[in-house]
């Protein structure tokens, strides 16, 4: 039902009344599973939040895994790659499940504060995504030659990034349209067409990372001549 009604239903519009008429259970037989209306909910918040289709990189991976095969620059798989994800944050089709279930658990983990056990599940859905996108952005860097500046860290990337991507998110579910950007040849930025989001990506990639024995000055790293 919450995957029916997206992310602006709630778990507090999903009744425990209209479940018993969905799944047959008697009243009786639902209070010796939940306590009260409170304990239903409680548990609906958290197992939404632990509810994956797919594993947390998959979407990302399949996106560029075709860039990454014909050898394509960084700036394709940037702007790829950051399109796919808002796609996924602001795509509407209701049979589109992965979508839903992010966007679902990204607002409950909004609010994770509520209880206790919602608190832990959102921390270790965190702590698995970036276990995950760590590994593929590690991928990534060794496909085209970059290490992480000093001091910085791989992790440190991935939780900037992740910032970043559910920030993006949010605001998606609020209803703001996520901006874009065409950018021509004689501007001072990477040409063509691009998402806010990944303009962003590429900005952290310049402040993170630089090419393997490039002795450059920071900042100079261009991620568009992979």
């Amino acid at each position: 039902m919450l995957l029916e009604r997206g992310p602006s239903a709630g778990i507090q519009h999903i009744r425990l009344q209209e479940v018993l008429r969905h799944t047959g259970l008697t009243t009786g037989a639902a209070y010796r599973i939940w306590s009260d209306q409170n304990d239903y909910q409680r548990e609906l918040a958290v197992a939404m939040v632990k509810l994956r289709f797919t594993a947390p990189a998959q979407a990302a991976e399949a996106a560029v895994a075709d860039l990454l095969a014909s050898g394509a620059g960084m700036d394709d798989v940037i702007r790829t790659a950051a399109r796919s994800h808002v796609l996924q944050a602001t795509r509407s089709d209701p049979l589109s499940k992965d979508s839903r279930a992010f966007l679902i658990a990204l607002s409950l983990r909004a609010a994770a504060d509520t209880w206790p056990e919602l608190l832990e599940a959102a921390q270790d859905r965190h702590t698995e995504s970036v276990e995950e996108f760590a590994r593929f952005y590690g991928e990534i860097m060794r496909s085209y030659g970059y290490r992480m500046r000093t001091p910085y860290t791989l992790v440190d990337f991935t939780e900037a990034m992740a910032a970043l991507g559910e920030g993006f998110s949010l605001r998606a579910v609020e209803g703001l349209v996520h901006p874009e950007l065409d950018i021509a040849e004689d501007d001072e930025g990477p040409t063509g067409r691009w998402t806010l989001f990944g303009i962003a990506i590429r900005g952290l990639i310049h402040e993170f990372m630089v090419r393997e024995n490039d002795d450059a000055l920071p900042g100079s790293a261009d991620p568009g001549r992979a």
